[in-house]
């Protein structure tokens, strides 16, 4: 197995408090949080407080070997990023940090500006919560090509459907330099349906066939939370999009710390090490090799296993 396993997709916070679409994303009590009109256990009962730092990630992170994570933003939990900068400067080997702008709002181009002077070297977009604004709007595009000049990841997750596919690939055109990491593994169907069979998810998938586009599988456990571990649709699912692109583009993600609620953060990925329908060296591409290669991670920390107690 890869020596460095490295996470492409998970989320940082101190607090959720915030709206989406006019509705409360509010953090409760005991992991819990008020999201889109409902209680849900956002974080694990143990986080009581609600917070999901940095420190309590990376003994995570300890704990199951990964020896780097990129993170990501959403806009479910406001933005965080005074917070995630200061993560940046305390913790550079072990995170790839994100910014974030309020897309939903006109002027979100000069706060884009800012967190790039500011040292972000990525920036998220939450693409399928834009409540209808368009990635080929003129002040998308003017970012884009910010980014592309600043050679600035784009981490993104699209919509279902084809109109963000169309859109994104003109992106691409007007940027071709960009470097693009697409989401949730294209929000791959559940197994009642395979996804192989939606054509916008062979769009979404087949989008990483250009030079500097790769696809992430943040969340991809909890797509398939119905079958539960060790997820063998999921594993399938990869598979069949790795046939479409190549595993050299296709990178692990967990989507920390929301998919922890229902196994632990190894679990995330040890079905995908622990699948007998992978080669090694997918397994290596896969969970460490293709993500430290398209964010540049340089010298990584070797992690140890710990022997459980219980063992």
């Amino acid at each position: 197995m890869e020596k460095f396993i490295i996470d492409a997709h998970s989320h940082l916070w101190l607090r959720q408090d915030t709206t989406w679409n006019g509705q409360e994303i509010r953090t409760t009590h005991n992991g819990r949080s008020v999201f889109l009109g409902e209680e849900v256990q956002m974080l694990p009962p143990f986080m009581i407080d609600g917070r999901n730092t940095a420190e309590v990630f990376l003994s995570n992170m300890d704990y199951a070997q990964v020896s780097a994570a990129v993170v990501v933003q959403e806009f479910i939990d406001g933005l965080q990023n005074d917070y995630l900068a200061d993560v940046q400067r305390r913790f550079p080997d072990r995170f790839f940090v994100c910014g974030m702008a309020d897309y939903l709002h006109d002027g979100f181009l000069e706060q884009a500006r800012q967190l790039i002077q500011q040292g972000f070297r990525g920036m998220a977009i939450p693409g399928h919560r834009l409540l209808g604004r368009s990635l080929t709007s003129n002040e998308m595009m003017q970012m884009f090509k910010l980014m592309e000049e600043k050679n600035i990841v784009l981490s993104i997750t699209l919509t279902d459907g084809n109109e963000q596919v169309a859109q994104l690939r003109e992106v691409i055109a007007e940027c071709p330099r960009l470097k693009i990491a697409i989401g949730h593994l294209g929000m791959a169907n559940p197994p009642v349906t395979p996804p192989w069979e939606n054509n916008s998810w062979r769009e979404q998938i087949l989008l990483a066939r250009h030079e500097h586009v790769t696809i992430e599988t943040g969340g991809i456990t909890w797509l398939y939370n119905s079958e539960f571990y060790p997820f063998p649709s999921a594993v399938r699912t990869i598979r069949e999009a790795a046939n479409l692109v190549g595993m050299q583009k296709i990178m692990w993600g967990s989507d920390y710390p929301r998919t922890i609620t229902a196994i632990t953060y190894r679990m995330s990925y040890s079905f995908v090490a622990e699948s007998k329908e992978l080669t090694d060296e997918e397994k290596n591409l896969l969970l460490g090799k293709n993500a430290r290669r398209f964010y540049g991670f340089g010298t990584l920390r070797q992690l140890p296993y710990i022997k459980n107690m219980s063992e």
